[in-house]
């Protein structure tokens, strides 16, 4: 790329970087892009206004030209019903358009500053199409809410939806939760995607260990920008990719740190999808055959009382790799230098045992996650059994049926929910919604209810990272592409046996094949881009990839 800028130097480039402020003497430095995904309205990327300056900092001092370019950072807690069908699409769209920016301005490198769900999945995608010098940073974690009792954070806040609608709190209680449990600006402190996903790029390599968790108002965070700006210009001198850190075995390790600290089923998707973008060969069976092979070694909120703040405190991501060391690739490099394992043999810090367990005292004994199949999901379905009531891995019920996500709240919000049943929500998969919307407030409204330990949830849709209970999810195919969900009636026996990864319903294959001919679709519109989405989306089973679905 240098060699084509030098040939053109009296041309188009040099004088229109002028036009913006560059010198001849910066652009013969490397030329390093920043992609900031800062926004008003999302507190996981609010701080990246501030944040992107040490990043520039670092990347002038230490001999390069940053090169600042933005994309959109949806929140999903705020994107809900219509809004959620907008999300997932933007991954895929954020991913498209920093590779088309990158390429079209031939950057030498790339800083990805990402926080939440969708962002930082699609900036690893883009990285890996890419293939330049890359790092990523995350804002860091938001303060969590103290009321001196209690501790509370984001997921809270939606069961409590549920909580004020049962009488359990008052309306005063819950507009004091609304108020306040947000507390801050950086990611929700909780386990959710935005989390694990950071975490991700932590384990894999590519960005600096203790990003995500620390507090994004942590004068380190401010420290550690610089370092990421030093450090990219670094890489790009010596020439040093992406797909050097992206590699089988180091999404391997990635993968088994998600089990083993109990994160979100949205990670099975993204995790699938960088690796179809990777040119990896990783279905669903291959990931559950990985993520079961290590122990559950810590659960935070929602699925424990532990917040981001306390993991970071227990020993952060240090200290839940060191407790599961013995079956990580020690071997894979890291963009700041040396092994995973040089890493961990330089971690000084104590590790709480409380919060992050050793495999001796394991939390679970064969990962967080259940990859179920059977004849109501012939190409699979997730679940996190971590976050499930053991009284609830065995699960025998009737199906009550909703054709949409608004179905179902309508029912939650005005009917009683009988115990024992089995809500079967489809039509919402990538294709269905469109946009494989996640059912996340049902999910918390649920447990709200205190119906967690006798109701399950299923759908083709999703649910959040921050979800917990009986709640099955990216059942596949999904109802649009006429998979055994769209043949079930309201009443149908429906068995969940998360010990046996097994979801079946008390049909046989002649009467699914005939209800089958009778499906009748729903309205689901889509117009404008769901629309195209809806044509080339891939199945949940393979990602939910839209536009880098070809990438096998």
């Amino acid at each position: 790329m240098g060699e084509i800028r030098d040939n053109i130097a009296d041309g188009y480039y040099e004088g229109l970087m002028n036009a913006v402020g560059f010198r001849d003497q910066d652009l013969k430095k490397p030329v390093i892009g920043v992609v900031n995904s800062w926004n008003d309205v999302n507190p996981g990327h609010k701080p990246f206004k501030e944040l992107v300056n040490y990043v520039k900092e670092g990347i002038w001092a230490a001999g390069g030209v940053p090169a600042e370019f933005g994309v959109p950072a949806p929140c999903d807690g705020m994107a809900q019903l219509r809004g959620m069908q907008y999300v997932l699409p933007q991954r895929d769209l954020i991913a498209a358009s920093i590779e088309a920016m990158a390429e079209a301005h031939s950057f030498d490198g790339m800083v990805f500053l990402c926080s939440c769900d969708k962002i930082i999945p699609g900036m690893l995608m883009a990285a890996a199409s890419l293939n330049l010098p890359s790092l990523f940073l995350t804002a860091g974690s938001m303060v969590p809410y103290e009321t001196g009792e209690n501790t509370f954070v984001t997921s809270d806040l939606k069961e409590s939806i549920g909580a004020r609608n049962s009488g359990k709190i008052s309306e005063e209680t819950f507009r004091d939760y609304k108020e306040n449990m947000c507390y801050s600006c950086g990611t929700c402190s909780m386990y959710g995607t935005a989390n694990t996903m950071g975490v991700f790029a932590e384990v894999v390599g590519l960005c600096p260990v203790d990003s995500t968790t620390m507090l994004f108002c942590s004068s380190a965070k401010q420290k550690q920008a610089r370092d990421v700006g030093e450090r990219i210009v670094g890489l790009t001198k010596e020439g040093i990719c992406a797909r050097t850190f992206l590699t089988r075995e180091s999404l391997s390790n990635g993968i088994m740190h998600i089990s083993a600290t109990g994160g979100s089923t949205n990670a099975v998707m993204h995790v699938t999808a960088l690796a179809r973008v990777l040119g990896l060969d990783m279905d669903l069976r291959e990931f559950d055959r990985i993520q079961e092979s290590v122990p559950v070694v810590a659960k935070f909120k929602p699925s424990s009382k532990y917040n981001l703040h306390d993991y970071h405190k227990a020993g952060g991501v240090r200290g839940s790799l060191t407790a599961i060391r013995e079956f990580l690739n020690l071997q894979v490099p890291m963009a700041f230098g040396g092994t995973l394992g040089d890493m961990l043999e330089r971690f000084s810090g104590k590790i709480n045992p409380e919060v992050i367990h050793s495999p001796e005292q394991a939390l679970h004994e064969d990962g967080c996650f259940a990859i179920l199949h059977g004849n109501l999901a012939p190409k699979g379905a997730v679940v996190k059994k971590s976050g499930v009531e053991p009284s609830m891995f065995y699960h025998r019920g009737p199906a009550v049926v909703f054709d949409s996500e608004e179905e179902l709240m309508e029912r939650m919000l005005n009917s009683d929910i009988t115990p024992g049943c089995v809500l079967v929500i489809r039509y919402e998969g990538p294709k269905g919604g469109p946009g494989m919307r996640e059912m996340s407030i049902p999910a918390a409204m649920l447990i709200g209810m205190g119906l967690h330990t006798s109701v399950a949830m299923i759908t083709d849709g999703r649910f959040s990272g921050a979800s917990r209970g009986p709640c099955v999810g990216h059942i596949s195919p999904e109802a649009w592409d006429e998979g055994p969900i769209a043949c079930i009636k309201n009443g149908d026996i429906i068995t969940i046996d998360l010990n046996n990864k097994r979801i079946e319903v008390e049909l046989s294959e002649e009467e699914l094949e005939q209800r089958r001919k009778e499906i009748v679709k729903p309205d689901h519109k889509a117009g404008g881009i769901l629309n195209a989405y809806r044509k080339s989306v891939c199945g949940a089973e393979d990602g939910a990839l839209w536009l880098y679905s070809e990438n096998k």
